[in-house]
């Protein structure tokens, strides 16, 4: 435990010294006539700084710790939460003629005690208000304080029902809730928290919990409260990952499908792109212009507008390729394993083509027209050109943007989630995974945040350094292999 909050200190003022030296350096940047090139760099280095290498050096923190559903906060919340969430009516109390009010934007109750008015809030134990206004024991005036009618508490009825006021500055003399907004109860929590001993013990059934090294009080026959707190775990999410078989499994299928994914992707959109760029390259070709500018359509269409355009047009039901082009067919395009598998890979071959054509249009232009001829006079035929002039010229020029593109394919998390969301499910999976997720969409179903599952940010934050050291590899090994392209050149 002492670890644990030791580092969440350390990330939490990281934060803000982080923040309190890039203000620093600005100032000093900004105001100094010897720092002028700074001044230009400054921006980029300091979006970076936050954006990226902070953000990868949290997630990485964020692995090695339970931080999840049930663990989401401190020791101290913890404790605060459970002694709340565990609170029953005293039985044997009185109920208090109650009414809403606000105060400085804080909700609170004012409550009626033998003929006393007594208001607070959340953070303000009850406490007498004198000079309040009674009518037939309805609270009419209270100065300081505004009475909320009923539309405003409708208005703020969740938050109504959850607000707890404390009775006094004692805790165990508990707080009051309402359901009704009319009348109030007195609420005491079933667990009592010794913090000499560092132990939560229920009231009523005499268990003893004890802090474990997971972040959770546990009795001893093994039971824990409901509600945890972070604690660094060390290896235990990339463990989970990689041997607990409902994440193992489908782990690898993802893994498999992602390397197609983003290699199929690339290689389509490429030769595709480069196809229509050696057609419309050939002066021969007429209307060279118009034909380009209609091939750049749906480049300047926003991506995440076709993805959602084409998820319409692929409905089964009623869909326009199923209805008008298959003549009323009902073709499961987006719910069949393999068939949305090849929905996905047709729809990036639309959205990335004309990108690829884009680049390589210009690679095409870029080679010079003597090496060509130079090819010709030595007898060199139409494909034996392609092959040893036009192709390697053309791979030293895209290489790093296709290096590029296999990256943001293999964590293209808007061309899968806006078009199938993972789907269809594998059947055999415990958790929220399909055939069409790749490993970035994967991990956002595991952390929770699309409300399919248990949030787990520290097993997410794991696999997405899996993910992190896959691309990087991948993309040190290409781009030392483009080198040696140009070593050749």
């Amino acid at each position: 435990f002492g670890l644990a909050w030791i580092t969440a200190l350390i990330v939490r003022n990281a934060k803000r010294g982080l923040l309190l030296a890039l203000l620093v350096i600005a100032d000093y940047v900004y105001f100094s006539r010897r720092t002028l090139p700074m001044k230009y760099i400054l921006p980029g280095l300091a979006f970076l700084l936050v954006y990226q290498i902070f953000t990868v050096a949290y997630t990485g923190y964020v692995a090695f710790t339970n931080y999840g559903q049930g663990h989401n906060s401190t020791k101290g919340d913890a404790i605060e939460a459970l002694l709340i969430q565990n609170e029953q009516r005293v039985e044997g109390s009185s109920s208090y003629p109650l009414a809403v009010v606000e105060r400085e934007g804080n909700l609170g109750f004012a409550v009626v005690d033998d003929g006393v008015v007594r208001a607070g809030t959340a953070e303000e134990p009850l406490a007498e208000v004198s000079g309040a206004v009674l009518s037939d024991g309805t609270i009419t005036e209270l100065p300081g304080w505004e009475l909320l009618d009923r539309q405003a508490i409708l208005a703020q009825q969740n938050a109504v029902v959850e607000l707890r006021v404390p009775v006094s500055e004692d805790a165990e003399q508990g707080s009051i809730r309402t359901q009704d907004a009319r009348n109030g109860y007195v609420y005491r929590s079933v667990l009592d928290y010794d913090e000499a001993a560092d132990t939560m013990t229920n009231q009523v059934t005499g268990v003893v919990y004890r802090p474990n090294d997971n972040g959770q009080f546990e009795a001893a026959d093994g039971s824990t409260l409901n509600v945890g707190w972070r604690v660094v775990v060390g290896l235990d999410n990339f463990a989970t990952a990689f041997t607990d078989a409902r994440y193992a499994e489908p782990f690898f299928k993802v893994l498999a499908w992602t390397f197609a994914f983003a290699i199929l992707t690339v290689g389509l959109t490429f030769f595709f792109g480069l196809f229509l760029a050696m057609v419309l390259n050939d002066s021969r070709v007429r209307f060279r212009r118009i034909m380009r500018a209609l091939l750049i359509l749906p480049y300047a269409f926003p991506a995440f507008m076709s993805y959602l355009l084409w998820r319409g047009m692929l409905n089964v039901d009623f869909g326009f390729i199923n209805q008008v082009l298959l003549g009323g067919a009902s073709v499961p395009w987006l719910t069949n394993e393999w068939l949305a598998r090849i929905a996905v890979l047709g729809v990036q071959l639309w959205v990335g083509f004309p990108y690829m054509f884009l680049i390589t249009t210009g690679a095409l232009q870029s080679i010079p027209g003597d090496v060509v001829e130079a090819a010709r006079i030595d007898g060199a035929g139409r494909l034996r050109i392609w092959r040893s002039v036009t192709l390697p010229l053309l791979f030293i020029a895209v290489a790093p943007l296709l290096i590029s593109s296999f990256a943001f394919n293999f964590n293209n998390f808007n061309g899968i989630e806006m078009l199938t969301e993972g789907g269809p499910r594998f059947a055999d999976a415990s958790v929220p995974i399909g055939a069409t997720d790749i490993l970035i969409t994967m991990v956002y179903s595991i952390s929770g945040l699309d409300g399919r599952a248990a949030t787990n940010y520290g097993l997410a934050s794991a696999l997405s350094l899996v993910i992190f050291l896959i691309v990087a590899t991948i993309s040190a090994i290409t781009f030392r292999k483009t080198q040696a392209l140009e070593d050749i050149n």
